[in-house]
Parts: structure tokens; C-alpha cells; sequence
């Protein structure tokens, strides 16, 4: 794929960005802890977010109808999202048309690895080659009586595109680890070395101690030593949508 177009529909605003490898929860982990796994890190940035343009709360009473949830803006502020569907589900448009190459749909979900309380993002794939339909990204209320904070700037959807089909092409099988030597002694060797990490991580002066914690897979290393392959990735940097 070589490009991702957002046409904003006029008089509407988008607040677009490359998703950050940071979150706050990882920042308040013991010593960063968080950020030492790296398939964490990489699906932190997997793709873009888009803010809220406006703060403002709502709330769910557990009710089926539009009128269940309740929304707090500041005065004379728009709110960015609505009750629409019922349900508790809450809702917002997206005011914009993306387009990608053919046969490249969106993935649109919630911001990645941020847990918000009382209330989940709902996921959707659409055919964003050829729609001229605008979509909504929506939260569904996990409980009632709990009122929600969506602040400014807060992402509130995040979206990658993704390959039509692959996954119908694909072909599953399960196999026995042993039918595979090679990666099983891999795994073994991993294994083995992860159990005396452990292990020396009780003694104070020990390497483990320095070391804190094993960096192979951080560094695309097997634990033979061999590299992994070309296209290892320690960290994604997304281009920002430029304007035209």
C-alpha cells in the first residue's frame, strides 16, 4: 500500500496523528517496566489516532433507549460525541472519507492499550478502496451510573489499514513443537535460559541484577544468536497526515 488519504468533509475539523509508542500507565510501571516489551511498544504506534476536539462527560442510567446517556459539554461546546444507536453505546462521527488502494480496507478500533474504566471501544473494518460512506467509531458502556471523561485532545479511535483477504487465504494447521526441530531447539535454548535469568535474579551482585531484564527478542536475536530476519523492528515512526 502507498497511501492513506483523509478527505475532511468542508467546515468540519479532524485531529489526526501518528499513534505514540507512550502511555501514561507504562510511564507509572516500576522503572518504565512497561516499555520493555517490545510487541507492546509496536502495537502502542500501530497506526493513527484521532482526538477529541472538545472535552465533555457522559453518563449511562443502563437503559435500551437513545435518551439513557447523558453528555456534559462546557457551555456553548459542541459535543464530539452522541447517543445514537441506544443501547449505551456512545457515538462519534468521523468527519471524513479515507481512502487507500484497492483491495486495502481500515482497521478502526479504540486507542491501543489504553484502558478507559466503565466504558469499551467497539472495533470495525470498512472498505475505505471505494465507500463514499462516512463511519462512526463507538464506545459501548461496560457499566451504568458511571460518568466517563473524554478530554481534549484524547484519542478516542485509532486505525490501520489492512489487506482484504488475507485472512480468508490463509491456511491454519496445528503441529506437535517436536515436529519442528529447529525451533524447538530454539525454544528450549530460550527456555533454558529464561529459567537461570529467573533464578539469578536473587543474587544482588548478578549479572541478571545489571542486565534487568533479557533483550534478544528486543534486539531480534534468537537465543542462538542468530539474527532474526530482515525487517525486525524496534519502533515504528508513522508519517503525520500532511495537508495539501
Amino acid at each position: 500500500m502507498k497511501q492513506l488519504v483523509a478527505y475532511v468533509i468542508d467546515r468540519h475539523e479532524l485531529r489526526i496523528r501518528p499513534a505514540p509508542l507512550e502511555r501514561q500507565w507504562m510511564d507509572d510501571t516500576d522503572q518504565r517496566f512497561a516499555y520493555r516489551c517490545l510487541p507492546l511498544n509496536i502495537a502502542n504506534a500501530h497506526g493513527w489516532e484521532i482526538l477529541c476536539t472538545a472535552a465533555f462527560s457522559a453518563i449511562w442510567n443502563g437503559g435500551k433507549t437513545k435518551d439513557a446517556i447523558c453528555i456534559k459539554t462546557k457551555p456553548e461546546t459542541a459535543s464530539p460525541a452522541v447517543s445514537h444507536f441506544g443501547g449505551g453505546v456512545l457515538t462519534f462521527h468521523i468527519p471524513c472519507l479515507f481512502r487507500t488502494d484497492p483491495g486495502t480496507d481500515l482497521f478502526v478500533t479504540g486507542p491501543i492499550n489504553r484502558p478507559k474504566d466503565a466504558i469499551s471501544a467497539l472495533s470495525g473494518v470498512v472498505e475505505t478502496d471505494w465507500s463514499p460512506y462516512t463511519f462512526t467509531m463507538n464506545w459501548q458502556f461496560t457499566r451504568p451510573n458511571q460518568r466517563v471523561h473524554f478530554e481534549v485532545e484524547e484519542p478516542f479511535c485509532h486505525l490501520f489499514p489492512v489487506k482484504r483477504g488475507e485472512l480468508e487465504n490463509l491456511a491454519p494447521s496445528l503441529h506437535r513443537l517436536s515436529e519442528n526441530p529447529e525451533l524447538e531447539r530454539e525454544h528450549k535454548l530460550w527456555s533454558e535460559s529464561r529459567n537461570s535469568f529467573n533464578a539469578s535474579l536473587a543474587d544482588p551482585e548478578s549479572k541478571a541484577v545489571k542486565d534487568q531484564w533479557q533483550k534478544t527478542y528486543f534486539r531480534g536475536k534468537a537465543p542462538s544468536g542468530t539474527s532474526a530476519p530482515e525487517g525486525h523492528r524496534s519502533r515504528l515512526r508513522l508519517r503525520p497526515f500532511a495537508t495539501k
